[in-house]
């Protein structure tokens, strides 16, 4: 389903991660997606409020975390700087659809990085 919210489909999640090769491009790509299925199922489930949003920034976040092996396996991790992006991509999806009330650190709630 493609991404219907312009701001969003304008967007370049994790941009500043992707010029640090710290940070291995397969797993970022892996990250993007991630975000961009978030977006989709924002689109498709339309959460009245922030209740029904944090159910799917939960299930993203839960996503991210799966990730840390890889990127530990790339010789890399979720580190400050990547944890600070991912978050404020999420804080992103979440104002460009309209909760610019969300608690960005509920966002993530459930993230182990």
């Amino acid at each position: 389903m493609p991404i219907t919210n312009q701001r969003v489909a304008e967007h370049a999640f994790l941009r500043p991660l992707y010029a640090d090769t710290y940070f291995p491009d397969h797993v970022l790509d892996k990250g993007t997606a991630i975000l961009l299925n978030l977006c989709e199922r924002i689109e498709a489930e339309q959460p009245a409020d922030l209740p029904a949003l944090y159910v799917l920034t939960k299930a993203a976040t839960e996503q991210f975390n799966s990730l840390e092996a890889e990127f530990e396996a790339a010789g890399s991790e979720i580190e400050t700087v990547a944890r600070e992006e991912i978050c404020e991509d999420f804080w992103f999806v979440a104002t460009a659809y309209g909760f610019s009330d969300a608690d960005a650190e509920e966002l993530i709630a459930a993230r182990e990085w």
